[in-house]
């Protein structure tokens, strides 16, 4: 059976016993009884602040649904483990404590779409809260990674973790967050900050020594200062690899970090045979006038 012993369960932490430290950001995971997402038969929260746990609630919940047997195989929850256990509106207010107003991370849209569907079931309160998907940030931490679910994650990042257990879920989770802040350098605000549409690419300039070449840039937006400086070399920046691109330059600002070359731009231009040059290498090349050799 995957539910774990009881001896592992944290029991639901009551508001006086919750760490009183504002967490930077909480996890939530739930497991659900069957395919509908609002039976929600177990829930983890754990808060994070500085890189660390600062509380924990786990109960599990009467979902007043039936269990299927694929779902019960998935996580080993069964209507005996949750006979006599609080329904979603009996928890409702603790959930929504712990959430509101602040940064809540899942592991996908799952937990959220659940969340939902159970306050409109219950014709309970939407919980107002702001969600930020910790796959969306591994895939952008760990992208030579070839899955990103979070069993993978965790080994890959030697992180103690039981799948398909509400608190270890969301402990795990966290986690992903907390490495991804230490591997990447971006702060929980800089995750949570969407990246805006990049605006139309610069004109290439009439001369310059990469008059000629059709660039893509890998790292930064198409209207960013590496692409003004490769348009005014005579160079027409691409909004991404393509049959006709020549070159790929790799910004010195990219937010890869050493697994920059299993990007997809970058995969993609290896396979198309596309001449692939760093910011700094493409300035040395070109001289301190910005006019010599583009090609070594």
């Amino acid at each position: 059976m995957i539910f774990p012993a009881s001896d592992t369960l944290l029991a639901p932490a009551p508001a006086s016993t919750v760490d009183p430290e504002e967490p930077d950001f909480v996890v939530v995971d739930v497991e659900t009884a069957c395919a509908r997402v609002s039976s929600i038969c177990q829930i983890g929260i754990v808060g994070f602040r500085q890189g660390r746990e600062i509380f924990a609630f786990e109960t599990l919940v009467d979902p007043r649904d039936e269990f299927s047997t694929f779902n019960i195989r998935i996580h080993g929850i069964s209507p005996e483990h949750v006979a006599g256990k609080p329904t979603f509106g009996d928890i409702h207010g603790v959930i929504s404590r712990h959430l509101t107003g602040r940064v809540t991370v899942a592991h996908s849209n799952f937990d959220k779409g659940a969340l939902s569907a159970a306050c409109r079931l219950g014709a309970l309160d939407l919980i107002e809260t702001t969600w930020l998907d910790s796959v969306r940030v591994a895939k952008r931490a760990w992208p030579q990674l070839s899955s990103h679910r979070l069993n993978v994650l965790s080994r890959h990042l030697g992180i103690r973790h039981r799948h398909h257990d509400a608190l270890s879920d969301a402990r795990a989770a966290g986690m992903v967050i907390v490495r991804a802040m230490e591997e990447t350098g971006i702060d929980l605000q800089g995750w949570m900050a969407r990246p805006g549409k990049p605006g139309k690419a610069p004109s290439a300039a009439d001369e310059g020594p990469l008059k000629g070449e059709r660039v893509a840039i890998l790292g930064e937006p198409r209207d960013g200062a590496l692409a003004q400086f490769l348009a005014g070399a005579g160079a027409r920046v691409l909004t991404s690899v393509g049959a006709t691109t020549t070159l790929l330059v790799i910004s010195a600002r990219q937010p890869y970090g050493r697994w920059v070359t299993a990007e997809a731009q970058h995969r993609k231009a290896e396979q198309l045979g596309v001449a692939i040059v760093t910011e700094a290498e493409l300035r040395t090349r070109l001289g301190a006038d910005g006019r010599g050799p583009v090609r070594a």
